[in-house]
């Protein structure tokens, strides 16, 4: 995936010319895009993993020294537990979240095959299993509006709402 390019300020003629301006005012993040709950989990989930990839041997060495105790590992392990944190703090920077976000994004389409294939393959077992048993068909209108739905692609950013009021549109004016 590509990654995003800053997109030019329009805040000001004076200011959008001068390139030193533009470089001043960094975006926060270079993907901006507002995701669900279930995205960022998803998210904070990679990055969890990339720190924890990267501190590998400081968390090894805790957990074998914690192996087998119970009350007494905080007194005895306190030495590796305080370099696993520190490599973990060390780690656990915003450019790590970004790096980690930037991840999740590249693989948007492999997940987005993955649920499609388990989503066939599920239909395919109930239609298997239905002609087995006996059983009749399922509505055709209901196997097709489950066909469309495997076709949407994902949403980044959720649904609109439709009682939402849009930006040019008055209170009394509807879609």
């Amino acid at each position: 995936m590509a990654t995003m390019s800053a997109s030019s300020s329009s805040s000001s003629s004076s200011s959008s010319s001068d390139p030193a301006a533009a470089k001043a005012r960094p975006i926060p993040s270079r993907n901006p895009l507002p995701l669900s709950a279930s995205q960022e989990a998803q998210v904070r989930d990679v990055f969890y993993a990339r720190v924890r990839a990267k501190c590998g041997p400081e968390i090894k060495a805790f957990a074998d020294c914690a192996q087998g105790r119970t009350f007494s590992a905080p007194f005895l392990c306190r030495g590796p537990l305080h370099v696993m944190n520190n490599c973990m703090k060390i780690h656990a920077t915003p450019e790590e979240q970004d790096a980690a976000r930037e991840e999740w994004f590249e693989k948007r389409v492999e997940r987005q095959k993955e649920k499609e294939r388990k989503a066939r393959r599920k239909l395919e077992q109930e239609k298997f299993l239905r002609e087995w048993w006996g059983l009749p068909e399922k509505d055709r209108e209901i196997a097709r509006r489950e066909m469309e739905k495997l076709e949407r692609p994902e949403r980044i950013g959720g649904f609109v709402s439709e009682r939402r009021k849009r930006f040019g549109e008055e209170r009394g004016e509807g879609r």
